[in-house]
């Protein structure tokens, strides 16, 4: 016998909302988020277990999203309407309790929790997250329509509560009812809590708009500036219209040496950037490697990734038109850099490489703020690719009272977690050295922080 399509909508439906049950709040480590907010940032394995958490939350909140609307206008918006149409009542009403617990746990640890909301606000293209979702979810958990919508259905739940609760065998409604009885004690809550949460979210509202167009002013300005002193160059240091002192020779040299996952830490020798970036080093990028060089290392890309990085393309670089998979001929149009090797297998190496493309297409930062993973500078790409990845473990530095990673830093650092000095070029002489000469240029040319 044919089921009627009605009851299989709402059946399906049902099955949904009970299956997106178990799903519908996210939930992050208090201790992660303390530790985070003593040391002011999340480092990037906590930024990735918060943004995966956050993403698997927003999917099942957006089903639930559809269901809410496929059930409402089966069930109609007001008591009279639902009166005789207790089945698709039933189920949205399930619905809607599961999303607005949800929005509230999450505005909870939100506000508890300044990095969290900034957090949650951030783009991620990769997970196709735009900005400002959190507050657009928090916005929505206390608009006043809303509210009085979903009181309004609460109330018709608890006038019908026991033909409601009747429904506890029946093979179509009976795990939704069971599921209302077990949100009855959070019910009661919401309705008590409604004005308390309404006045939160205005202050909220209030000092993120003031926050935000002071940022937007301030981050004009470094981008401004930034775009400025990447186009100049010192007078006086090379002559106008010389060529890099990284030979095209050289650079085939360097490429054959290299392997994926190399770090390439680089010097223009005339860049005003020099005046303003700390130590002799002030640029970092890195290799992805060719298609045969990945192949001989044993170092495996997802088929996207592999398309991403293949033909010229050598290079990952955050430079001022963003973070961007780029060819030899532009990454090593430098006069002076140093290759660095971590201490990985070519599993962990692959999975640095994943971490580090992720990032593919974001805008630079010009406000060098590593508090945030929206917009990257060139180091917290390899910072971002490489912090807990195996034995690695790196450690921001407060300059000009933001954490981050200049390139003498990450070179410091990288020494002292195991990564070997494979070739410097332009350092004295213009040539190619290897080895133990290679890394003494390195140490007699770097500059303390």
């Amino acid at each position: 016998m044919n089921q009627d399509p009605e009851d299989l909508r709402i059946s399906r439906a049902a099955q949904t909302v009970l299956g997106a049950s178990l799903a519908a709040e996210v939930e992050w480590c208090a201790r992660m988020l303390a530790a985070a907010e003593a040391r002011g940032y999340f480092d990037p394995l906590e930024d990735e277990d918060i943004k995966l958490r956050y993403a698997q939350y927003l999917r099942v909140r957006a089903v639930l999203l559809e269901v809410l609307a496929l059930m409402e206008e089966a069930s109609g918006k007001h008591g009279r309407e639902w009166e005789g149409r207790l089945a698709p009542f039933v189920t949205a009403f399930a619905a809607a309790c599961l999303l607005v617990r949800g929005s509230q746990g999450l505005a909870r640890q939100a506000g508890a929790s300044r990095l969290l909301r900034k957090k949650l606000d951030e783009a991620d293209p990769v997970r196709g997250i735009p900005r400002k979702t959190f507050t657009s979810i928090y916005r929505a958990s206390t608009d006043t329509l809303r509210i009085t919508r979903f009181s309004a259905a609460a109330d018709f739940y608890y006038d019908h509560r026991s033909e409601i609760a009747s429904l506890a065998g029946d093979p179509l409604l009976g795990g939704l009812a069971q599921l209302l009885v077990r949100e009855e004690d959070w019910l009661g809550g919401f309705r008590s809590g409604i004005i308390r949460r309404r006045f939160a979210y205005r202050w909220f509202s209030f000092r993120r708009r003031h926050h935000s167009a002071w940022k937007k002013s301030l981050f004009g300005i470094f981008e401004w500036s930034g775009r400025a002193i990447a186009e100049l160059r010192q007078p006086g240091v090379k002559a106008s219209g010389a060529p890099k002192r990284v030979s095209s020779e050289l650079r085939e040299r360097a490429l054959e040496l290299a392997r994926p996952g190399d770090i390439f830490v680089t010097r223009h020798d005339d860049a005003l950037s020099n005046l303003f970036l700390p130590g002799f080093w002030p640029h970092a990028a890195l290799y992805l490697g060719s298609p045969e060089q990945r192949v001989k290392r044993g170092v495996t890309l997802p088929p996207p990734l592999e398309r991403l990085a293949a033909g010229p393309i050598r290079f990952l670089e955050a430079k001022k038109d963003g973070v961007l998979a780029r060819p030899a001929e532009e990454t090593l149009a430098v006069d002076a850099f140093v290759i660095l090797r971590p201490p990985l297998d070519p599993g962990q190496l692959a999975a640095a490489l994943v971490r580090a493309m992720d990032h593919h297409g974001k805008p630079y930062d010009f406000s060098f703020d590593f508090r945030k993973s929206d917009r990257l500078v060139c180091t917290e790409v390899i910072y971002r690719a490489y912090h807990g990845c195996g034995p690695l473990s790196f450690e921001l530095k407060e300059v000009s009272a933001r954490p981050c990673l200049p390139a003498e830093e990450l070179v410091a650092q990288s020494l002292e977690l195991g990564f070997r000095v494979v070739a410097a070029c332009g350092v004295g002489r213009d040539e190619i050295v290897t080895g133990s000469k290679a890394e003494l240029i390195l140490h007699s040319h770097r500059s303390a922080l």
